[in-house]
């Protein structure tokens, strides 16, 4: 996905990570244990309670800081993601306290899980980048006002089957992805993936009730394949796709 290289989860106990480099920016959260680490020749830990932020280039390397070992995610960001200026801020501060930002991680990590909700991976991607500038003393992105979030919206429903991912929206809309997320989210109170799922189960109930077969509706509403639909269809009509043919 656009932003992200690489995702990588693992339960270390004896491994040690000897000094090495990334040239992405490597953001970590810890689910058992806590982590210990040099960066940058100043010794650093990680916790549960945290999100750690490596930067791209600078020397760091690992290891389990209790005998127990250490559960970790990682998500490794394209180094385009986050200003080159801000390397020296996440050398000094990596360890971000903030329980928003790590629920939002946490959020993206079981979204990206998923290969049918790509728009839905990129507006989480796109709000924690925008938390991290602000951690790093990058600013945030200024808000959007509400005739973008209408454009984005006539844009969701011209392409409800064929879908529009955020870095295409925001190529055409020349507006900065996390403005579009934000700016639709204040004006219609639901995030852009959300409205557009729902456009989508809408449609594939139509098709339903017109006598198409699910397997055949998944596809034609949009949806990655006929898991994606029922998963998403029962979520929002509390029954499976195939049911709401035969009883609606």
């Amino acid at each position: 996905m656009d932003g992200i290289s690489e995702v990588f989860h693992a339960r270390f106990v004896e491994h040690a990570y000897p000094v090495h480099t990334h040239d992405t920016w490597t953001l970590m959260i810890v689910d058992d244990g806590a982590v210990r680490f040099d960066l940058d020749h100043h010794e650093r830990g990680a916790l549960r309670s945290q999100v750690t932020l490596l930067p791209p280039h600078v020397p760091h390397d690992g290891r389990a800081a209790t005998p127990l070992g250490f559960r970790k995610r990682v998500l490794y960001l394209d180094e385009s993601v986050l200003d080159a200026g801000l390397v020296g801020a996440a050398v000094d501060h990596p360890g971000l306290r903030d329980a928003a930002l790590r629920r939002r991680i946490h959020q993206l990590h079981g979204t990206l899980a998923d290969p049918g909700d790509e728009l839905e991976a990129q507006s989480r991607l796109s709000l924690i980048v925008d938390r991290l500038r602000r951690h790093l003393g990058g600013g945030a992105v200024r808000p959007a006002g509400p005739t973008v979030a209408r454009r984005l919206r006539e844009l969701l429903d011209e392409r409800v089957s064929d879908g529009l991912n955020l870095t295409e929206a925001a190529g055409l809309l020349q507006v900065h992805p996390t403005h579009l997320v934000r700016a639709f989210t204040a004006e219609f109170g639901i995030a852009p993936h959300q409205y557009l799922t729902g456009r989508r189960v809408d449609l594939a109930r139509h098709l339903l009730l017109a006598g198409m077969r699910p397997a055949d509706v998944a596809a034609a509403a949009g949806f990655y394949d006929q898991a994606h639909l029922t998963r998403h269809f029962r979520r929002m009509l509390g029954t499976s796709p195939a049911r709401y043919a035969r009883h609606g």
